[in-house]
């Protein structure tokens, strides 16, 4: 790309232009780019939501939960819960934990404000609350959740910014308000951030343009798994949901790989982290950010959309609506698609279980990295809010194992027909059937028979 163009695509995303893409509704999710200098002028308000809590519980998925989660675990903040589970068994275990330590701020974050997950969270703490702990909640304005909080008396509710969609979010008020709550300078983070995006409005030297040109001519060499730097604060996955949901569709897509290696395979290229101090954190997810919408522009998609993503809640309202018990019963042969496994293809790790067994799942990753496959792993039903889009959108070439547990006895959701049980049960159901339905090969195991 000559300086020349290099120039004029920049500036015609900062002006906004859809034709850089497909022309349709990008315009309307470039709210992000402005989002840096915006929060700046918020800093008095953020700063003045009251964090005098033991504890701090985030109930989210997808955009609501990875980046306070990234935030959580990059600055080590234990007062700072995130549940974006439905499994019994984790919601049991945070509820006893947080019985013990006392007075608990409960955040509920959703951007559409009708997540089903985070919904069920809420309506589930709120029943259990004995006085002590308090609500509030991060939505969009005049969403749904936003009415409910305002008729139940929570502490607070920040809005976000309706022209910037859920993966784009970190640096609004879904990933700057746990901030505030886990204590950190959000001035310094958001002042790096707002630097980057100064730099990402130059030509060729824009730190995220050079790597959005990057991970874009790497695509069409077909070089399209990115392996992304491991850090210490688990930054690709964060990042994982940016790339899988950004642009798999349409049959295209870059497969993010935190942590695999870069020189493994022909079909791989390297996702650089840049974090030389915790702070870079805000640096970090603009100049992804950016990256990702240039990439977006070679890859010739919306990176602003996720068509797909609606298949598998489509299937599991129709398993819940049913009455029928949900089928996570083993299925295929998980010995024969390893078999057939080898590059270009990926293999998928989609595990429907106690996020504290996650480390369980290791020997597995090594016998799959076996084949010569790029491995990804995903905790469900984060998931489905991560990469499901490019799994069921993306390039026909992912292997997909789910791996289920015992979701243990039924936990009741308050004013719901169906528990976090049968509603986790429902979502592997659903996703499975929704993968089927894609042509895309897939088999289920038990965690115990790994």
């Amino acid at each position: 790309m000559s300086s020349l163009e290099a120039i004029e695509l920049v500036d015609r995303i900062w002006a906004r232009d859809p034709t850089i893409w497909t022309g349709t509704d990008e315009a309307q999710w470039l709210g992000w780019l402005d989002e840096p200098g915006r929060m700046l002028e918020r800093l008095e308000e953020l700063e003045g939501l009251d964090s005098g809590y033991d504890d701090v519980v985030l109930l989210g998925m997808g955009g609501s939960s990875l980046a306070p989660e990234v935030i959580r675990r990059t600055f080590a903040v234990e007062r700072l819960h995130v549940l974006d589970t439905t499994h019994p068994s984790a919601i049991r275990r945070l509820e006893g934990q947080l019985d013990v330590v006392g007075r608990t701020l409960f955040v509920a974050a959703s951007k559409s404000g009708t997540t089903l997950e985070t919904r069920s969270q809420l309506d589930y703490f709120m029943t259990r609350d004995r006085g002590e702990n308090r609500f509030a909640a991060i939505t969009d304005p005049d969403t749904e959740l936003e009415q409910f909080a305002r008729a139940h008396d929570f502490v607070w509710v920040v809005n976000g910014e309706p022209t910037i969609g859920g993966r784009y979010s970190a640096l609004s008020p879904f990933g700057m308000v746990p901030a505030v709550l886990a204590d950190l300078d959000i001035q310094a983070l958001l002042e790096r951030a707002d630097a980057m995006a100064g730099w990402c409005r130059l030509g060729e030297e824009n730190p995220g343009f050079q790597f959005g040109v990057e991970l874009g001519e790497n695509w069409s060499e077909d070089r399209d798994k990115v392996c992304i730097d491991e850090s210490p604060g688990g930054f690709g996955l964060w990042a994982e949901q940016l790339l899988a949901e950004s642009t798999g569709k349409q049959g295209k897509g870059l497969v993010p790989a935190p942590g695999e290696h870069p020189s493994g395979g022909p079909d791989r290229q390297h996702g650089r982290v840049r974090l030389d101090d915790p702070y870079d954190l805000g640096a970090e997810f603009f100049r992804w950010e950016f990256a990702t919408a240039v990439a977006g522009s070679i890859l010739g998609i919306n990176p602003f959309d996720q068509p797909d993503v609606q298949a598998a809640k489509d299937k599991t309202s129709e398993i819940l609506s049913s009455g029928d018990p949900p089928q996570v019963a083993e299925e295929g042969s998980l010995d024969d698609l390893l078999a057939t496994a080898e590059p270009p293809q990926y293999i998928a790790i989609q595990a429907f279980i106690d996020p504290e067994r996650e480390g369980e799942l290791d020997p597995f990753v090594v016998r799959a990295r076996e084949t010569g496959c790029i491995v990804t792993k995903g905790l469900g039903p984060r998931y489905l809010h991560s990469t499901g889009q490019l799994h069921k959108g993306g390039p026909n070439t992912v292997l997909a194992i789910q791996v289920v547990d015992d979701f243990g006895e039924e936990l009741a959701i308050p004013g719901r027909e169906f528990g976090f049980r049968q509603l986790i049960s429902a979502q592997a159901a659903g996703d499975l059937e929704s993968l089927k339905e894609r042509g895309r090969k897939v088999c289920r195991v038990r965690l115990e028979d790994l």
